[in-house]
């Protein structure tokens, strides 16, 4: 199997100018090819749920020619890895929190089926941030459309607002503090994180803390807790301090 890495996106564009800008500074080692699934991933858990032997990669790849012809010449041992990064979107007609669970429980190994990563609530939540200060506490509705992208547009602060312009200073700060985020959801402690915890334990913890109880979601980008999974905790410490 070669090294090159699949990321799988659920939109066409924002996704995209994250993970181009993102590999300016991080992820420089690896081969990458980026497509798109152009669904939510409610829509993935019905194909799969339908079919008990269907494989992720076909499923994408089916999928992604429809749009363009990104991977029609891969198979999947083209990849030694493969990272799907969607929104929870959780005022959406198809949401389910249950059949989230299972995606997350199906989509736990980016060396077989991938890896599933969970924006909350949208991927817009990477640049969410009005103040490092309150970041800790910043939650919005999660089961109705507050139209989040036009909350982000108008409260985040204006050296956030274009994903194009980020340089590492910035993804220093964004990356610390989102990783902080994780761990205060985890942990109630707003530090950077000692040790990884999977996409399943972070959306039962935002459940229990935040859904269940207020229908809300602790605001939290997939983004920054991919890179501490990717390089461990003590790598990536040390690529951003």
């Amino acid at each position: 199997m070669s090294n090159n890495v699949l990321f799988v996106f659920e939109g066409e564009r924002t996704e995209e100018q994250i993970i181009t800008n993102l590999q300016k500074f991080f992820l420089t080692e690896n081969t990458t090819v980026n497509c798109v699934y152009g669904a939510e991933i409610y829509q993935i858990y019905k194909e799969i749920s339908n079919d008990n032997d269907l494989d992720s990669f076909n499923l994408i790849k089916e999928r992604n020619i429809k749009k363009n012809e990104i991977l029609k010449d891969f198979t999947r041992e083209d990849f030694a890895e493969i990272y799907m990064f969607f929104d929870y979107d959780g005022h959406s007609t198809l949401a389910e929190d249950k059949k989230l669970e299972e995606l997350l429980i199906f989509f736990k190994e980016e060396t077989d089926k991938g890896k599933l990563y969970i924006s909350y609530p949208m991927v817009e939540s990477l640049k969410h941030i009005c103040s490092y200060e309150d970041f800790k506490d910043l939650t919005v509705d999660c089961k109705c459309n507050i139209k989040y992208k036009n909350v982000v547009a108008t409260s985040a602060l204006s050296e956030l607002i274009n994903f194009n312009s980020y340089d590492l200073a910035i993804w220093k700060k964004l990356i610390s503090a989102h990783l902080k985020k994780v761990n205060y959801i985890l942990d109630n402690l707003y530090i950077l994180p000692e040790s990884l915890n999977s996409q399943l334990e972070i959306f039962k913890k935002q459940c229990e803390k935040y859904i269940n109880t207020t229908s809300e979601v602790s605001v939290l980008s997939a983004f920054p807790v991919f890179l501490l999974d990717y390089y461990g905790c003590e790598n990536l410490k040390k690529h951003i301090e």
